[in-house]
């Protein structure tokens, strides 16, 4: 029934009772092995994981070696960023506390933002003063407003979120997309011996 290479071949049969009363044979959870031998690839734009099983594996179908060894990712799609839900940060610069709550409600009301949040990154800064007399360089702290936007990029994209922020009063300065570029992801040794046999 599961071919040779299946990551189901050797998991055990069970018994299943229905809620019509009968039992049928199913195969158990399968426990995700014990990684060990491991290598790491940096994700790069565009990595797909059939690809980087074929890469490392010479197989395609073998993906499923890279997901169990990446356990921290709750779907393949996500390990790889190509879900549609995604996290997109504007630094943005606000003439007045008021325009908060109308920016929060324009986001709000754009359909595909699924989550806002707001938060202040801090940097340190440099000014210079003079007390007594006498320039004193003093180590200062600039706050700068990040809001984060979580949405659906099949609905909205990055471009039409920094549109609304703008058109409530706020300044976009810059924007980041968050996504799997540069991230580390962990890469087994196939049960064959090697990475690439």
């Amino acid at each position: 029934m599961f071919s040779k290479r299946s990551r189901y071949r050797q998991v055990p049969d069970v018994a299943v009772s229905g809620k019509d009363g009968r039992t049928v044979v199913a195969k158990d959870l399968r426990v995700l092995p014990e990684v060990t031998g491991t290598f790491t690839h940096i994700l790069g734009d565009g990595d797909r994981l059939d690809q980087l099983a074929f890469l490392y594996y010479d197989q395609p179908l073998q993906y499923w070696r890279i997901c169990d060894a990446n356990p921290e990712f709750l779907s393949p799609l996500a390990l790889t960023g190509q879900e549609t839900l995604f996290a997109t940060s504007y630094q943005v610069t606000v003439a007045n506390d008021d325009l908060w709550a109308r920016a929060l409600a324009a986001l709000s009301a754009t359909v595909g933002v699924e989550n806002v949040t707001v938060r202040h990154d801090t940097a340190p800064g440099h000014s210079v003063v003079t007390v007594d007399g006498e320039q004193v360089t003093v180590v200062t702290e600039r706050r700068t407003p990040v809001v984060t936007v979580t949405h659906n990029r099949a609905t909205v994209d990055s471009g039409a979120i920094a549109d609304a922020i703008e058109g409530a009063g706020l300044t976009v300065e810059s924007w980041s997309v968050s996504g799997p570029a540069g991230r580390r992801i962990v890469v087994p040794v196939a049960a064959g011996g090697g990475v690439g046999s």
